[in-house]
């Protein structure tokens, strides 16, 4: 579903500093003075956790760094460790106060011996996915040099700073830094980070591959082993600043966001395909942008939490929300997805654009076995706004031939030429409110003029493209075509009339009373979750039954959910998420016409995932 792009066309100074190649703004770390103006789609949303929690700046750091005599700085990855230790010397030196500084990648293990340790994990250098990594951070260093490393004497304070800082057997406190998965790759396009244990930057997209599959967990599982002596927290997205939170603090906000409706900082991108539905409604996109294929509305392994404190604002990944409290997010199904948040919600905007590449995703054997994953990449498209004539392309032609179709799709990537893809593929009118089903093996594609809802499982870089319109990207290369992986995958029994009884949704009406319908979307039997749209004039309660619900308002302006003596505002388009431990909400219509919301949520039995 996601692809690396390398562009930087458009680019104003004030959204592009050296660290980072995009044509995106970045995140203020302050609450804009004109943030959510026309009361509309918010891009920055964010959770306040009361004054005094949310610092900014390296000065206020240094001051409180300044009580010790040592002090550990570990991170995730797309830190800048120069820029963090040339800010903390400057505020050091200010101060009067002498630093021994110690840096952690010395005793890193030599490159060549960290490539031959990853190397497993990577597959073919030409391979768009590598494997899931059962790799440790300790792994990558010579532990009997910094498992040793003695605090210094005749400083003010001895810092040890980068990846793997931790490791060394000190009685100190542990300062960790990270920086948002979106931020990460637009450093990687700059060439401004490197991958874990690398000594230079390799191309955007493998180290993308290297992060997702190796870097990322790596450095999770670490930071999940050492959460307990972590002491502060930073958010060092932005070239030379740093905002910071007491972990104690974050740990409350963290638990405060388990009792009520939550969301996360969406994300956008632009793609080969890309529309501009989004770029024409959403404040605060750039306008110049060449267009927006995807937004990140809720894909967890990406998107980030933000809180607010005095002013100021924290972004922190949403892995630490479900490290700290799975079970009240996912109530009686975390005992099989465990730290896992299972339900994805994105934007695919084809609208004044493209299709997207004739594609499919795959079983769950095949990902288990292939990529070690834990579920499969089961998707769905709910089409929340399309142009007359749009279509869906699902399912095969009845009848269709597997050898020929391979035939023309290996004739295609070798020569180049257009193959009338609905000579093998059915297209099917698309509507508002459509949803359309596409569990594993399914051949699809969005077509124009969509805007698609995507609600899936979690699993999102796992599309084996078979043909994509002899399309080049936007750097003008061609994009991977993955026949092969396709090929052992596809379902070409999910052909002819089956396509649109089995595969295309046909609502029921589950509850009718004033006001209030509440209709059910069923999906497929391979579909883990479910899906509901609750249709009402004023107000609805609605009970998480011990499930975590995803949802996301398709039509009317805006609600109010009400937890408690809690209400929070969501307007058109902005997901959200409730917690299983929530157990009963009530949502109220802001607007004069009919609301309309679509609810995801874990099916009852979930047997055929084990």
């Amino acid at each position: 579903m996601f692809e690396i792009s390398n562009r930087e066309e458009g680019v104003s100074e004030k959204q592009v500093s050296r660290f980072r190649k995009t044509a995106q703004a970045i995140m203020p770390y302050r609450v804009p003075d004109n943030t959510n103006l026309n009361g509309g789609y918010n891009i920055y949303p964010y959770h306040s956790i009361g004054k005094g929690k949310i610092f900014n700046g390296y000065d206020s750091l240094v001051k409180w760094m300044s009580e010790f005599d040592s002090v550990i700085i570990d991170g995730f990855s797309g830190v800048v460790w120069n820029d963090v230790q040339a800010c903390l010397a400057e505020a050091f030196e200010k101060n009067g106060l002498t630093v021994r500084w110690i840096k952690a990648d010395q005793y890193l293990k030599p490159v060549a011996e960290i490539e031959e340790l990853t190397a497993p994990f990577l597959g073919d250098r030409d391979s768009v996915w590598g494997t899931k990594a059962t790799i440790h951070l300790e792994d990558y260093f010579q532990l009997e040099k910094i498992s040793v490393i003695k605090q210094g004497a005749g400083y003010n304070c001895t810092i040890i700073i980068g990846h793997g800082a931790s490791l060394v057997q000190w009685n100190a406190p542990i300062v960790y830094l990270d920086v948002p998965k979106n931020e990460i790759q637009y450093r990687m396009r700059a060439g401004t980070v490197t991958n874990l244990g690398m000594d230079k930057a390799d191309e955007p997209a493998h180290m993308y591959k290297h992060c997702y599959f190796i870097d990322w967990v790596v450095l999770n599982e670490f930071k999940e082993r050492i959460s307990d002596r972590i002491t502060i927290q930073g958010d060092v997205q932005w070239e030379g600043v740093i905002n910071w939170i007491f972990s104690r603090d974050l740990a409350k906000g963290l638990d405060e966001l388990t009792k009520t409706a939550l969301r996360v900082r969406p994300w956008f991108e632009p793609g080969a395909w890309g529309g501009h539905w989004m770029q024409e409604r959403f404040e605060g996109l750039n306008k110049d942008e060449i267009n927006y294929a995807w937004s990140f509305e809720l894909i967890v392994p990406e998107n980030g939490l933000v809180f607010e404190s005095d002013g100021n604002l924290l972004e922190v990944p949403f892995d630490l929300l479900m490290s700290a409290a799975a079970k009240k997010i996912l109530g009686r199904h975390s005992g099989f997805f465990g730290k896992e948040f299972p339900i994805r919600f994105d934007f695919l905007d084809t609208w004044e654009g493209g299709n997207l590449s004739i594609q499919c995703h795959p079983s769950l054997k095949y990902i288990r076995e292939q990529f070690g994953e834990h579920i499969t990449q089961d998707e769905t498209y709910y089409i929340l706004d399309c142009k007359p004539g749009a279509k869906v392309y699902l399912g095969f032609q009845e009848s269709v031939q597997p050898a020929e179709f391979k035939k023309q799709l290996e004739n295609s990537k070798t020569n180049g030429e257009e193959i009338k893809i609905e000579k093998y593929v059915q297209a099917q009118p698309a509507h508002k409110h459509d949803l359309f089903l596409i569990p594993n093996g399914t051949i699809h594609s969005a077509g124009a003029n969509n805007l698609v809802l995507e609600i899936s499982s979690t699993p999102y870089i796992f599309t084996f493209k078979m043909y994509d319109w002899l399309r080049l990207d936007l750097n003008g290369e061609p994009r991977a075509i993955n026949i092969d992986h396709a090929y052992n995958n596809l379902k070409f029994e999910r052909q002819g009339k089956k396509v649109r009884e089995e595969l295309i949704s046909k609502p029921e009406l589950l509850i009718q009373k004033p006001g209030v319908e509440i209709w059910h979307l069923p999906t497929h039997t391979e579909h883990f979750y479910d899906v509901h749209r609750v249709e009402f004039d004023k107000e609805v309660t609605l009970n998480t039954d011990d499930s975590c619900n995803v949802l996301m308002l398709v039509e009317g302006s805006s609600i109010k959910v009400k937890i408690g003596d809690d209400i929070r505002q969501f307007h058109y388009a902005e997901t959200f998420v409730v917690p299983a431990a929530v157990k009963t909400y009530t949502i109220i219509n802001e607007g004069n016409e009919k609301a309309k919301l679509v609810k995801a949520f874990i099916k009852d039995s979930i047997e055929h995932l084990k």
